[in-house]
């Protein structure tokens, strides 16, 4: 009688075994961390908040040990037997030793850099060490390798380990008996439903509104940015940032001449004692000016009508924007450090970049710590999607209400409201943003970034057919925000938090441009900035001078209430800075260069030189280069100040320096 193998003796067990290793190798790694980087964490970190970070660690050692072993996987999962393989068991064992030592090793290393850095390593190590020789780099690390012994011992014994916990052991993996049909079944079975597990595992997530999880993920469960350091891993750190252009600091000038043309440090300019208003931020998505009848007035001979009939009447009857208005990305994760934090991008998306783990300040941060404020950011989609949840708790907000929150609310009907693809319907999760405030104390300071304005572009199916279609699908889905912003603003003007609030409303970028105006490359940043006080009908107006953008709402924000302390933010206030001094900054990715607007004139600038100049407020189509014709003292002038604002936001993201300690 054969005797049928055992369900131990499929490489797919062996498999789940070696990696359940590893994962316990990841875990000691961040028990010598906290260990040794104690200092950092006494008197703050509760054992409950410890056992958190340590399990929001495993969603971040997953895709650096998925990364790491995918040749183990591919060996350990291909329909192949091992007995038909000679040798095919010590390959996979020195591979898998071998490579699982290397990661060990790095996060050892991290354990002792860490302090000097307030980071996990990233890719930018190469760099920094890429100019020291072979004979500086051992004096480096032999002195580290000394001083640091007992690392060098845990190193070893976990590299012992993994020889001698590797499995199948020597005996295992040569069977007496051959391949039968249940293996090879087994085997297939296994290798295609690893293939999904692990891409969703990699990406942190399985459905389509889940970004790739990066190194910005980790502010999602800290109280702190050092807290970061115990729940990522230095592998899955250097993964993600393997592609990313750090932020290098150019040397156009000195810094005292930089800091002379323009400084990111606002300091209290009046002495009016602080006005605690509410403040609610709207971020409406892929809102460009292009869809919004008010701005297009005299668009197509004057027929244009738009599709924001609600907005349109906001802004006539009570509320201030402006005509020059523009946005500081074209990417989602880069609208919100710029509205909210007062940081614009430059090069990369913040959210994907090793300056993610920087201390942030931001409207919530100013108002939440230093007056008390109560503050709350709101997103329709699964909580988590887009890093909006990480980035809202690194930059002070309290609270986050996504999905779950709202599913979680007798008052409204959960899952059904949900539109199949990305978020909670806008009318329905814009009410649900209304009654929570409602419960909320006052002052607060509350964010709502809006989703059904984004792709597959639909509306709710007891809505077909009753808003304008438009050009482009999106517009459709345009005029139903519209129309649940009304919905919003009629029940927000029911509670008696309304009088005392100042509303302010964006969008996070441009979408789908038509007329040639919208194309350029100065049209594709354009998109309202709406100030709505009803408390206060001094502020109304369209201003048709100033050059706006999203980075000059925090400072501007924190003017209108007399804040009184100071805070970094690379914008300016937009209703008492001088017209002439107003400006605006954005990066072009098409270009790799960068779009300065002042004045009469946009400036494009490669980095190196200045590479083209149009006079933006009477050439709308950017049809003549003046570059030529401009005036030196004009473009010197408009040279320099670009020049010192680049300057100094690399040295800040660079250093660390979004900050002000109070």
């Amino acid at each position: 009688m054969k005797r049928r193998l055992s369900i131990t003796s499929f490489p797919v067990c062996w498999l789940l075994w070696d990696l359940l290793v590893v994962y316990c190798a990841y875990t000691l790694c961040r028990a010598a961390f906290l260990a040794l980087n104690w200092s950092l964490y006494a008197g703050t970190l509760t054992l409950g908040h410890g056992l958190e970070l340590f399990g929001a660690g495993l969603l971040f050692d997953t895709p650096a040990i998925l990364y790491t072993n995918a040749v183990i996987l591919l060996m350990f999962l291909l329909p192949l037997h091992w007995k038909e393989r000679p040798g095919y068991y010590r390959v996979a064992r020195w591979i898998y030793t071998v490579v699982n030592s290397i990661a060990v090793y790095m996060n050892l290393m991290d354990c002792v850099y860490f302090p000097f850095t307030g980071k996990r390593t990233t890719a930018s190590v190469f760099a920094e060490f890429g100019n020291e020789s072979t004979g500086e780099m051992l004096k480096i690390f032999g002195g580290q390798f000394l001083s640091h012994w007992y690392l060098v011992l845990l190193a070893a014994l976990v590299t012992w380990a993994f020889w001698k916990l590797f499995r199948p052991d020597s005996k295992s993996a040569t069977p007496r008996r051959g391949p039968t049909t249940r293996y090879y079944i087994v085997q297939v079975l296994s290798l295609l439903l690893a293939i999904p597990l692990c891409i969703g595992a990699i990406r942190g997530g399985f459905t389509k509104a889940t970004r790739p999880i990066t190194i910005s993920n980790a502010n999602q469960y800290v109280n702190r940015p050092a807290e970061t350091g115990i729940v990522l891993n230095t592998p899955f750190s250097i993964f993600r940032t393997l592609k990313k252009t750090p932020f290098v600091v150019p040397d156009y000038m000195s810094d005292e001449e930089a800091l002379a043309l323009y400084t990111p440090l606002h300091q209290p300019a009046d002495t009016a004692a602080f006005t605690p208003r509410n403040v609610v931020v709207l971020i409406l998505e892929s809102y460009s000016k292009q869809h919004i009848g008010f701005y297009n007035k005299t668009l197509r001979n004057g027929t244009y009508q738009g599709f924001t009939p609600f907005l349109d009447s906001l802004i006539t009857q009570g509320a201030m924007t402006f005509r020059y208005s523009y946005a500081n990305g074209r990417k989602s994760i880069e609208g919100m450090p710029s509205v909210l934090s007062s940081l614009p991008n430059f090069v990369e998306p913040l959210f994907l970049t090793p300056a993610s783990l920087n201390a942030m300040s931001g409207l919530a941060r100013e108002l939440g710590e230093n007056k008390g404020y109560t503050t709350a950011f709101f997103h329709g989609a699964q909580n988590g999607s887009m890093g909006f949840q990480a980035f809202a708790r690194a930059t002070g907000f309290q609270r986050y209400y996504g999905r779950t929150e709202f599913n979680a609310d007798p008052n409204f009907h959960g899952d059904d409201d949900f539109d199949g693809t990305w978020a909670i319907w806008d009318e329905e999760f814009f009410q649900f943003f209304a009654q929570q405030m409602g419960k909320m104390q006052q002052p607060f300071m509350t964010a709502l970034f809006s989703a059904s304005s984004h792709d597959p572009f639909v509306v709710p199916e007891k809505y077909q057919g009753q808003f304008p279609q438009g050009e482009r699908p999106l517009q459709q889905c345009i005029a139903y925000t519209d129309y649940a912003l009304k919905r919003f603003f009629e029940a927000a003007s029911r509670q008696p938090w309304f009088n005392n609030t100042l509303f302010v409303i964006t969008a996070d970028h441009v979408s789908q441009q038509i007329d040639p105006f919208y194309c350029t490359t100065l049209g594709n940043y354009c998109v309202p900035i709406i100030l709505y006080a009803p408390g206060d009908p001094s502020l109304h107006g369209y201003d048709e001078e100033r050059v706006v953008e999203q980075i000059d709402i925090m400072p501007t924000v924190l003017s209108y209430l007399h804040y009184d302390k100071p805070y970094i933010a690379f914008g300016r206030d937009m209703l008492n800075e001088s017209p002439d001094e107003s400006q605006a900054i954005h990066w072009l990715p098409e270009s790799s260069s960068y779009e300065y607007v002042w004045g009469d004139y946009a400036l494009q600038f490669d980095g190196k030189q200045v590479t083209g100049a149009y006079e933006f407020r009477t050439d709308s189509t950017f049809s003549r280069n003046v570059l030529g014709t401009m005036p030196p003292a004009t473009r010197d002038r408009m040279e320099r100040q670009m020049k010192s604002i680049i300057q100094q936001y690399m040295q800040r993201m660079n250093g660390d320096q979004l900050t002000v300690k109070h």
